[in-house]
């Protein structure tokens, strides 16, 4: 990949037989993303909703490309808080092993893993676990730099595809989220578009 050498003992990801997956989080609370629509000129349609406010629908996903061609995929796992006590409100270790190793299953390849380096990416117990995994290789994206990975292109196109939806509950939330999602899968021209945007290409390094 220009700019950064995706490699490993000399082969690269294409020889390796390799996805190279983007990811990251993203979450949805009740409150719905803003989006036009049509209305009678000075006259803004406003909906009025009692729901609960508390809680939210996180996103853990992964845009994958294999260099050599093949369609891309997008793979992803929902975490829905609800705000009770004691109740996990985002990823952690346990979440990101599950959603790896599941990852490299369905892939059924090896795995360069591309994503930020925040705190919680870089903990000494992830980071062991990820080294002892000879299928993972992971790379870290530098600090602030969201456009470089193609996994923001899909939370953009999920929240494009969500605007101004009137739901009473997280229930009705993880379905539409889960549904939108769906689509995008079935989608790799998308998910493609979502590298292009990125300006990063596969390359012989």
């Amino acid at each position: 990949m220009a700019g950064g050498d995706l490699a490993d003992g000399g082969k690269t990801a294409d020889e390796l037989g390799a996805y190279v997956c983007f990811a990251d989080e993203a979450g949805q609370a009740l409150s719905p993303p803003r989006g036009r629509t049509w209305a009678r000129r000075g006259a803004r349609p406003q909906v009025k909703v009692h729901v609960r406010r508390r809680g939210r629908v996180n996103v853990l996903g992964a845009a994958c490309f294999r260099p050599g061609g093949g369609r891309a995929r997008f793979v992803y796992r929902l975490l829905t808080w609800r705000g009770r006590k004691g109740e996990r409100k985002s990823f952690g270790l346990r979440e990101y092993r599950v959603f790896l190793t599941a990852l490299h299953q369905q892939l059924r390849a090896p795995v360069v893993l591309v994503w930020d380096n925040i705190n919680v990416h870089k903990t000494p117990e992830l980071t062991e676990w990820m080294e002892r995994q000879e299928w993972l290789r992971v790379f870290h994206l530098p600090r602030y730099a969201p456009e470089l990975n193609a996994v923001e292109g899909v939370w953009s196109l999920l929240k494009r595809s969500i605007v101004n939806f009137l739901l009473a509950g997280l229930d009705e939330l993880e379905a539409l989220v889960r549904s939108r999602l769906k689509q995008i899968q079935y989608r790799p021209d998308a998910i493609i578009g979502c590298l292009t945007e990125t300006g990063l290409t596969f390359a012989p390094p």
